[in-house]
């Protein structure tokens, strides 16, 4: 059984017997006739990883690893903000008429900053702290610039990721602001263990562990039936995470360079409704 079914079914479970309903409050999200969105929530929910041992993805159901690696290149390694550099469909609802999502997620990360050193943006500073200076304790991006919110198309939900070195591991902390669990939260797993990954093989080190922090882990009030169909399934054992051993560069990783070998998992999810 994989360790990801596992913690993301414990997180349901908890979520749906102790979590807490929206119902009677005014919300943000809307479903697609208009009807507000309310959820059950959990506060503070931590989930750890150890990438060491298995690749965390769920095999309850299938993952689209490829167009999650794909996201998480065009935010990090393309540092892009607009939709037509991404090559799935899943930020349309957030880009304006040019494909922009305006001043956030890559915007953020390609920014540059002066230091000692020598000016970096936040991605070149972490590559080169890990090369230089891996036990530093100040390696840390955030992509939650309150000068920048207002030009925003939707605020940062995974916003920092904070990377800390033991001996030759290379561990780090995602922090989330909002989390839709259903629709989401083994989607960003898959992404931010990858991107440890990548990290790792381009600077000698080896990937460790990622802990996952949420601030708001929610299960949407129509995702409830699916959620709780879905933690009944029978898990398999994690695949294998196959990465090109040639890439040597961080800038060099295309979607290619990624297999699962042996990944066995359930039925699809068909037709999940996502609040907007």
């Amino acid at each position: 059984m994989s360790q990801a079914d596992i913690i993301f079914i414990e997180m349901c479970k908890d979520i749906l017997e102790n979590g807490y309903s929206s119902e009677g409050q005014k919300v943000r999200p809307r479903w697609e006739d208009g009807t507000p969105a309310h959820t059950i929530k959990k506060f503070g929910v931590v989930n750890r990883y150890d990438l060491s041992k298995e690749f965390p993805i769920l095999t309850l159901r299938p993952i689209n690893y490829k167009a999650a690696i794909d996201e998480i290149l065009w935010i990090w390694q393309k540092k892009s903000n607009n939709v037509r550099d991404l090559n799935s469909h899943i930020w349309d609802p957030w880009a304006d008429e040019n494909g922009s999502i305006g001043k956030a997620y890559g915007y953020q990360l390609k920014i540059k900053h002066k230091y000692p050193e020598g000016e970096f943006d936040q991605v070149d500073r972490v590559l080169y702290d890990l090369k230089h200076n891996p036990y530093s304790r100040r390696i840390i991006v955030n992509m939650y610039n309150h000068a920048d919110l207002h030009e925003m198309r939707l605020y940062p939900c995974a916003y920092s990721m904070t990377f800390n070195v033991t001996g030759n591991r290379l561990n780090a902390i995602l922090n989330q602001r909002s989390q839709d669990v259903l629709v989401a939260n083994n989607w960003n797993v898959v992404q931010y263990a990858v991107l440890v990954h990548m990290f790792a093989q381009v600077t000698g080190l080896v990937a460790g562990e990622l802990v996952h922090v949420i601030a708001d882990a929610h299960i949407y009030d129509r995702h409830i039936p699916i959620v709780k169909e879905l933690i009944r399934r029978k898990p398999y054992p994690a695949p294998k995470l196959i990465i090109n051993p040639e890439v040597k560069n961080f800038y060099d990783f295309k979607v290619e360079d990624f297999v699962l070998e042996n990944y066995q998992h359930g039925e699809p999810v068909k037709n999940i409704p996502v609040a907007v």
